[in-house]
């Protein structure tokens, strides 16, 4: 060897365990860090399966990351940890929210009314899930106790009360509704998306000007609607789909305002 100080730190640092990080290394630089921690987490449970080896590797391929983004890879995953520990925390949890994204709505509350009977309000989030999976059932009735329940729990949560006020709108309790959203604006003075239901609401309740004037101040805050807000909102989805739901989020607003113009339109003529 033409540099014996190289041979020298090799036989004194080379060890199974440093030559194992050198190459997991070596291929996060070439491959990408995201498979990488992937293919450790496949060989850590299959040397060693464990519910919560599983559920971890789930709950990653589930992540906000574009590169971890794997909803099939998270779906296996959930369904070891349940083989392995049926009674393992929110793992009927995250099937259902698997089950919901893949749309298998049915299938989704099967999964969520089980984990419910299971773990009850020492898993709150399931209440919320199950109001998501029930109001897209068309379900708004039920929704709405679900929702209500979770927000026992988190009250602050301005994700969950507009959800909340969603189902309320579309079972026609529009006073409730408005309410709700009214006590998520306190603390979210600005938030679009409240904004935004908060006109509907208005708009249902007969008060058109109020609604276009909620609809303006939504329209001054749409530079807030970032790839971080949208996440925050649809947590477990595709975070390449941000920018198509920010969009859709902007033509909800703009429809909304051309209803409102339309319809005084109309009023006038009259």
């Amino acid at each position: 060897m033409r540099f014996p100080f190289v041979r020298s730190f090799v036989q004194r640092w080379a060890t199974p365990y440093t030559l194992l990080i050198a190459l997991l290394l070596a291929l996060a630089l070439y491959f990408g860090q995201e498979r990488v921690i992937a293919l450790a987490q496949d060989i850590s449970f299959y040397a060693a399966p464990t519910a919560e080896k599983a559920m971890r590797a789930g709950e990653w391929s589930m992540s906000s990351r574009e590169g971890a983004y794997d909803l099939p890879r998270a779906a296996r995953y959930f369904e070891k940890a349940a083989a392995l520990d049926p009674s393992y925390p929110y793992v009927y949890h995250q099937l259902a929210r698997v089950e919901f994204l893949e749309g298998d709505l049915a299938l989704a509350l099967l999964y969520i009314n089980r984990q419910i009977r299971q773990h009850g309000d020492s898993a709150p989030n399931s209440f919320y899930m199950r109001g998501l999976i029930r109001g897209y059932i068309g379900q708004y009735g039920r929704a709405a106790l679900d929702y209500a329940h979770y927000l026992e729990f988190d009250p602050g949560n301005w994700a969950a009360i507009n959800d909340y006020a969603w189902v309320l709108l579309k079972a026609g309790k529009h006073e409730q509704a408005r309410v709700a959203i009214e006590k998520g604006l306190a603390d979210f003075p600005d938030n679009v998306w409240l904004l935004n239901s908060y006109a509907t609401a208005l708009f249902e309740e007969g008060r058109k000007e109020d609604a276009r004037a909620v609809l303006e101040k939504a329209t001054a805050h749409l530079d807030s609607l970032t790839h971080e807000a949208w996440l925050v909102a649809y947590p477990g989805n595709d975070p390449k789909l941000a920018e198509q739901g920010i969009d859709a989020l902007r033509a909800s607003i703009a429809d909304n305002m051309h209803r409102i113009e339309s319809e005084s339109a109309t009023s006038t003529l009259r």
